[in-house]
């Protein structure tokens, strides 16, 4: 069997798309996008899920790299990550600019 490996490019545009694979990660992108930071509480207030729910998106989002948090006791502060968001924005570019418009999708054949 040979070694078959994923290029380092996309493993992270995937790592990317499954942290923004939920409406609530994609909603917490769009308001802190909006913000230059907030805190957890405020985001907590932008979404119809339990507090615990939240920290758990909160989370995922954080270890794809796509936000970052400071502690600022007694909370914590959440805002974009600048540079990976900026990462992000130019993987996702690449891969759709990377296929051409196609006339025929499948081609059917009988056997």
């Amino acid at each position: 069997m040979t070694d078959r490996t994923y290029s380092v490019d996309n493993e992270q545009l995937a790592r990317f798309a499954k942290a923004m694979g939920h409406p609530a990660r994609i909603t917490i992108l769009a308001y802190l996008a909006s913000l230059d930071s907030c805190y957890f509480g405020d985001i907590h207030n932008e979404l119809p899920i339990a507090k615990a729910t939240v920290s758990q998106h909160l989370k995922e989002l954080k270890d794809a790299g796509l936000i970052q948090g400071e502690i600022e006791t007694p909370k914590v502060k959440y805002c974009i990550n600048r540079e990976n968001w900026e990462l992000a924005q130019a993987s996702f570019a690449d891969f759709f600019a990377a296929f051409h418009e196609k006339t025929v999708c499948c081609t059917t054949t009988t056997i």
